[in-house]
């Protein structure tokens, strides 16, 4: 790490988490873990028995972002749609239990609240049932989230665009989020899920996985050689200020885009990786704090491959803590 940037840097930068304001966009969700175990196997078909031990619920989505940020100490806002439903109710409570603003919470009577079912046993997950629907929200609900986030304008460091491909995300809202930072300091940190990338156009920075990039550039990634050929062609063609790519257990690479491309790889932290549900979100999230505390870009990546560290090695939805962070640096 200190060859890229100065530990006593990163830390400095961590103080001024909660001096930090980050608005996310995107789709919420609730992450609903069952927890059992595995014993015997069915008579009535070959599958596993699980006998439930406990559930719980967790933000999940774009809500995972926030809840990161938050864990983060940083003060944090999120717009999205939810449904006139239990599982929205449940995400709005939420919210309030952290004293996270709800006003930028969308209610649509005719569309659920998306919500992800994962049966976990010895750690392990057995199976995923999602119920959801990604018919692109109203216009109404897309006005509404535009005129929350001009609202915030002002007080923003970073936004995060948490594009689940759920319908929330579209041309019109990114038009709007456009118009609403230009002229000003506010950087835009995009987590794609749509292959055409031509939607987050000029934005600051985009994070997709190594999948990701590939489809959006037309390549495959299968070593390092792809990788910087891929992520020129994606700055080249889309006009990001930057792009990091995450690669599991290969680490990220980052590529900026100032006169000349740059390229930065940071070699994977985790120890023990036990489940990477939501490690995306913590890394969009980190480095949208970091970059709202005044890091550079590769101070950003350093924080944020660090914090993914620690959250592969988390069963579930996970987020992690400063002291957490502190401790890994």
């Amino acid at each position: 790490m200190t060859k890229i940037v100065e530990r006593k840097r990163v830390l400095e930068i961590i103080k001024k988490f909660s001096d930090a304001k980050v608005l996310v966009v995107g789709d919420l969700m609730v992450d609903h873990f069952i927890w059992g175990r595995v014993s015997r196997i069915s008579p009535e078909a070959p599958v596993p028995v699980v006998e439930v031990q406990s559930d719980n619920f967790m933000l999940g989505g774009s809500g995972n972002v926030l809840n990161n940020i938050h864990s983060l100490g940083g003060k944090v806002y999120g717009t999205g749609v939810v449904g006139n439903d239990e599982m929205g109710q449940k995400l709005r409570e939420e919210f309030r239990k952290r004293r996270i603003d709800t006003d930028g919470i969308v209610v649509e009577d005719n569309r659920p609240t998306t919500l992800k079912t994962r049966i976990v046993a010895h750690s392990q997950q057995v199976v995923r049932f999602d119920r959801e629907n990604r018919k692109p929200i109203t216009p109404a609900s897309v006005g509404k989230m535009i005129e929350y986030a001009a609202k915030l304008r002002d007080d923003l460091g970073a936004i995060v665009i948490s594009d689940y491909n759920k319908g929330v995300i579209s041309k019109p809202l990114l038009d709007g989020i456009r118009g609403i930072v230009a002229g000003s300091s506010i950087k835009v940190c995009v987590d794609p899920k749509q292959n055409d990338f031509s939607l987050y156009h000029d934005f600051d920075i985009i994070t997709p996985n190594h999948h990701e990039a590939g489809r959006a550039a037309g390549t495959e990634i299968v070593d390092g050689h792809d990788v910087v050929r891929t992520g020129r062609i994606i700055l080249d063609r889309f006009r990001f200020k930057a792009l990091l790519i995450t690669r599991g257990e290969e680490g990220m690479n980052l590529f900026e885009r100032d006169g000349e491309t740059t390229h930065t790889v940071f070699p994977a932290q985790a120890r023990e990786v036990y489940d990477v549900t939501g490690a995306g979100d913590t890394v969009i999230g980190v480095f949208a704090l970091s970059v709202a505390s005044g890091a550079t870009l590769r101070e950003a990546a350093v924080l944020a491959n660090h914090a993914a560290g620690i959250v592969v090695g988390k069963v579930g939805t996970a987020t992690i803590t400063q002291d957490e962070l502190r401790k890994v640096l």
